[in-house]
């Protein structure tokens, strides 16, 4: 159904004044704001229709409106895109990662931070080894006689390290050098998925090197998996009253598998904003999610996400993910 711009305008005011106070919003409220240029008398037919509609509702019958999952995707959907982010959101992600260096890992774990305190509220970040991502270069290093270091690096700046026992009565003097160069020739470029499907020459010196080698750096990579950096979700408690949502929304961020897989499928279904029981997820049937992918220059890595309350700040969100996003995939390409 579509609204004429007199509804569009009043449902609109009822959603932002919601999102701003967290209370039950009137007729005179909404007459009020500088965006509605009616009566009082005015704004209560046209809330009664809304709330007809189903984009409102009434907790109770001498209280005022509250948006419902439908009155919150109609202000979601409206957003014109002139709420950009704002120059000091601009500055402060840009000084974040100016500064930032070390491994993939490190600064995913200080983007959720980042992007929890720009929001306020509880943040995901997930790392992915996807066939996009690709071997970047694989390293033996030697730590004792007995001991080496695999050193693998993707192309998106993940360091896979295991250690490996050298196998007896290998001459590391020969083997280490043709094995760095069967590795080196062989796998450098290729998918990491390559790893688990390539079997080096056994027949030829530093062949059974190179096979111990892969089969450490296999581990490693699946050790590492998938990837979920969770920050703020201690504000997830301020911005619920009951106790059992706290706890199911918490229990929720705690499962790397469901989170992994949730972003996932609303990053490939183009969703950017999921309210409600659009997640498909019924104890986030009472959160948003604002989500967007991120990529290196071989392709997606990851997606990041703030998860709360469906009142949550769309405009101030859906800025703020999408300029982490923007600046994180310019740093990883």
């Amino acid at each position: 159904m579509t609204l004429d711009d007199r509804k569009s305008a009043i449902l609109r005011a009822v959603v932002q004044q919601y999102i701003e106070t967290a209370q039950p919003v009137g007729s005179t409220v909404v007459a009020d704001r500088p965006e509605v240029a009616v009566s009082s008398a005015t704004v209560r037919n046209e809330l009664h229709n809304l709330e007809a509609d189903g984009y409102l509702a009434q907790p109770h019958t001498s209280a005022g409106r509250i948006p419902t999952q439908k009155g919150y995707r109609f202000f979601v959907d409206s957003m014109t895109g002139n709420e950009g982010v704002s120059p000091a959101t601009v500055t402060q992600v840009s000084d974040f990662y100016a500064a930032a260096h070390g491994e993939l890992e490190t600064m995913l774990q200080q983007t959720s931070s980042l992007l929890s305190n720009l929001t306020g509220s509880a943040a995901v970040v997930t790392g992915e080894s996807g066939a996009a991502v690709t071997i970047r270069s694989i390293q033996l290093i030697d730590l004792h006689p007995e001991t080496l270091m695999v050193v693998l690096v993707t192309s998106s700046g993940s360091v896979l390290k295991r250690t490996l026992d050298v196998p007896p009565g290998l001459d590391l003097s020969t083997e280490l050098t043709t094995a760095q160069a069967i590795l080196g020739d062989n796998l450098v470029g290729r998918p990491l998925v390559h790893l688990g499907t390539w079997q080096p020459p056994m027949d030829q010196p530093g062949g059974g090197l190179a096979a111990a080698t892969i089969a450490a750096a296999c581990l490693a990579a699946d050790e590492a998996g998938s990837q979920v950096y969770v920050d703020g979700a201690s504000s997830i408690a301020g911005s619920f009253d009951a106790r059992d949502t706290i706890r199911s929304v918490l229990t929720v961020l705690e499962k790397q598998f469901v989170v992994v897989s949730l972003l996932r499928e609303l990053v490939e279904s183009g969703m950017t904003v999921a309210i409600g029981s659009e997640t498909g997820v019924a104890t986030l049937s009472e959160c948003s999610l604002v989500v967007a992918p991120y990529h290196s220059d071989t392709g997606q890595v990851g997606a990041i996400a703030v998860v709360g309350p469906t009142r949550m700040d769309y405009a101030r969100t859906v800025s703020a993910v999408n300029e982490v996003s923007r600046q994180l995939s310019s740093l990883l390409s």
